[in-house]
């Protein structure tokens, strides 16, 4: 099932391109909004599995926003690739990596125009993202697949001189600017994918591949993440899971390359999508 965002509705996405209004499909049952297909997300993919696709029609992709615009945490995993940890300077965790708030501000669909921070260094991370389908706290690793609605694609755009900055790092801030979570271009579930724990991913800037990954080699694996994050933390429906990037950003390469004005990233996911972010200044002109 692909559950996507279409202008504020919960849509069903069929393979052939065409899109099915949820709440009209329904009869009022689930939607329109995508929070309140979330919070009742096991009702809702019983009514899917059935759901009178003949009916879906065709859509503007222009229309697609965040699959999932209301999420009561974004939470995002760092350092849990081991080749990206060594570039950013640091030994592989042997437990739970580091994990940091997205702030909800930062939230934005899969075709986005992102203004660059004045005076930052703007760097890229392709990441797969979870989707919190069911209330989750003290989860075991063996059930942890069951409370994820799907998988999207999600890019972590990080502002390099405030996250590194002070007698801390700054994450959260440095990953919170606006437009700096795009998610999309919708939900999948996680049966419709080949393996989902193994699932190819790129980034590429300007045509330029600069991430190429799979997630097989994440060091702390979706279930687990899920298990360990909620020995501490409840996961809600609808919320996000960012589970980390693998090697390739601008800061670990030699020399040290950053997004400029006028360039178009591209980040994509095996079986899920990709987003398009073009990037300009504050002005809102794209080149420097």
């Amino acid at each position: 099932m692909r559950l996507a965002n279409l202008d504020g509705r919960a849509a069903l996405i069929t393979t052939d391109g065409r899109a099915l209004d949820v709440h009209k499909a329904s009869d009022g049952r689930f939607g329109p909004e995508l929070r309140a297909v979330y919070d009742n997300w096991s009702p809702f993919v019983g009514w899917a599995q059935q759901a009178p696709l003949d009916e879906a029609v065709p859509y503007d992709a222009a229309g697609l926003r965040a699959p999932s615009p209301e999420p009561r945490q974004i939470l995002a995993i760092g350092l849990n690739y081991g080749k990206h940890a060594k570039e950013s300077g640091f030994d592989s965790p042997t437990g739970l990596p580091p994990v940091f708030p997205k702030f909800l501000s930062s939230l934005s669909g899969p075709v986005t125009e992102v203004t660059l921070p004045n005076g930052g260094n703007t760097d890229w991370e392709v990441e797969l993202v979870a989707v919190i389908g069911r209330t989750a706290r003290q989860v075991s690793e063996a059930d942890a697949w069951d409370y994820v609605a799907g998988l999207t694609v999600g890019q972590d755009i990080s502002e390099r001189v405030i996250q590194l900055s002070g007698p801390a790092p700054q994450f959260g801030l440095g990953k919170s600017y606006p437009g700096f979570a795009p998610t999309g271009p919708w939900l999948v579930t996680p049966d419709e994918l080949p393996d989902r724990n193994d699932l190819h991913l790129t980034c590429s800037l300007d045509e330029e591949v600069v991430q190429d990954g799979r997630t097989a080699d994440l060091l702390v694996p979706v279930a687990r993440l899920i298990a360990e994050l909620s020995k501490v933390v409840t996961l809600y429906p609808g919320d996000l899971l960012f589970t980390g990037t693998p090697d390739g950003v601008g800061l670990g390469r030699k020399p040290q390359r950053f997004i400029q004005p006028g360039e178009v990233l591209v980040s994509s996911i095996e079986g899920i999508g990709e987003l398009r972010q073009t990037f300009v200044t504050a002005d809102g002109k794209d080149q420097a």
